[in-house]
């Protein structure tokens, strides 16, 4: 079994052609923008849908709706860049940054979880999948996903560890080869990833692709805060968030940027209507 499923080469524009003739890797072709989208109803969704449902909706479960949306809306970017070719994937998932913290030392690590076609989930679903898995890798216990690879790659030597992570990433996407046997996850980062960076305070940051995932998106959600916005000539303070974006230049352009920030918009600007309309869940009964 492949590595990742795919759909086929994506047939390359002239720039496309000569972008990856231009730049080697991930380091170079970053192309970074920031967005601000309205959360007044998008916070007054969250509210509704946690009285209706009892589930903890936040944020980061709307990203991953709003994202799984991008990537089905623009498919172009859902690629992976191997050997010198863009190829799209035929499937859609979307990796999530957790922060993790070491119960004895207290130092801070970085691992996360994948989120499988989460624009066509059920969104009580998602909430309850998403805690779980979270609730695992903050424990340590995701042996399945990340965590025992990472625990394999502490015996690595550090002059050695750039080596093996450029080799794995050769072989697990370059070559597209399932590595799983070694312990090392299917696909573990998906075509996107999103990092909650709102959740440590900051207002906003511009975040470095990871070359080793092959991922070509990089999302970072800042905190919800106030700002002044003019509405009918009149200056009013609304809720806003703002998103940060880095992409990899050699896959996504300008075009695709247009189009993903549509849907993006399209999303915040009436919740509702996007998320569906909450509903409290049935009361389970004894037959």
């Amino acid at each position: 079994m492949a590595n990742i499923q795919l759909a086929g080469r994506a047939k390359l524009t002239p720039f496309r052609h000569i972008a990856l003739g231009t730049w080697r890797t991930a380091y170079d072709p970053s192309i970074y923008g920031s967005l601000t989208v309205p959360m007044d109803d998008t916070l007054r969704y969250i509210e509704a849908f946690r009285a209706a449902t009892g589930a903890r909706l936040t944020v980061t479960h709307l990203m991953a709706k709003v994202m799984g949306a991008v990537l089905a809306g623009v498919p172009e970017v859902n690629a992976v860049l191997r050997l010198g070719r863009v190829y799209l994937r035929r499937d859609i998932a979307v990796f999530f940054q957790v922060a993790i913290e070491d119960p004895e030392t207290g130092s801070v690590d970085l691992s996360g979880v994948r989120v499988e076609r989460p624009h066509e989930r059920d969104l009580v679903d998602l909430v309850r999948e998403f805690e779980k898995s979270t609730s695992r890798v903050r424990r340590r216990e995701d042996l399945e996903g990340l965590e025992k690879s990472r625990r394999g790659l502490l015996r690595v030597p550090g002059v050695l560890i750039g080596w093996t992570m450029r080799m794995l990433s050769l072989l697990n996407y370059g070559l597209n080869l399932d590595l799983s046997w070694a312990g090392i996850p299917r696909d573990p980062f998906g075509g996107a990833m999103v990092t909650n960076i709102g959740s440590l305070g900051l207002e906003g940051a511009f975040v470095p692709l990871v070359p080793f995932s092959r991922v070509p998106i990089i999302i970072a959600t800042g905190a919800v805060e106030d700002a002044a916005r003019v509405e009918d000539g009149q200056v009013v303070v609304r809720k806003v968030m703002r998103l940060f974006a880095t992409f990899d230049h050699r896959i996504i352009d300008g075009a695709h940027a247009a189009k993903m920030v549509k849907i993006v918009k399209g999303c915040f600007a009436d919740p509702f209507a996007s998320f569906g309309e909450p509903k409290a869940l049935p009361i389970a009964t004894n037959a």
